[in-house]
């Protein structure tokens, strides 16, 4: 099992779930995070601290549609380890539904 970042975190990007992280498994697009399946030990301390209610573990329903592309840009994306300074308007956006279009693929830039 692994943890996978879904739909939610678009546009939020709070990153309290890079903090927590004891193997530094997430990597960061222009407006999005998500995990490298094969670094996440399945340790699960990410889920409980975003606060998007973005993350939960490969097995959910919920997961199933973005596994792959956690797995994807994990490969294209930067690896963070520290929580950085979320979007200016992260809030406005965290119970927003329907934001797979928002998705940027471009990775973060520093």
């Amino acid at each position: 099992m692994t943890y996978v970042v879904t739909e939610n975190c678009i546009r939020c990007k709070f990153m309290d779930c890079v903090e927590v992280c004891p193997v530094d498994c997430f990597y960061a697009g222009e407006n999005f995070l998500v995990i490298n399946p094969d670094e996440c030990i399945d340790c699960g301390v990410c889920e409980p601290e975003c606060p998007a209610e973005a993350i939960f573990p490969d097995s959910d329903d919920r997961a199933t549609a973005w596994a792959e592309l956690n797995a994807s840009y994990s490969t294209k994306w930067p690896n963070i380890t520290r929580k950085g300074t979320p979007p200016a308007d992260a809030e406005e956006w965290k119970d927003k539904p329907d934001k797979a279009g928002q998705l940027s693929p471009e990775p973060h830039k520093a």
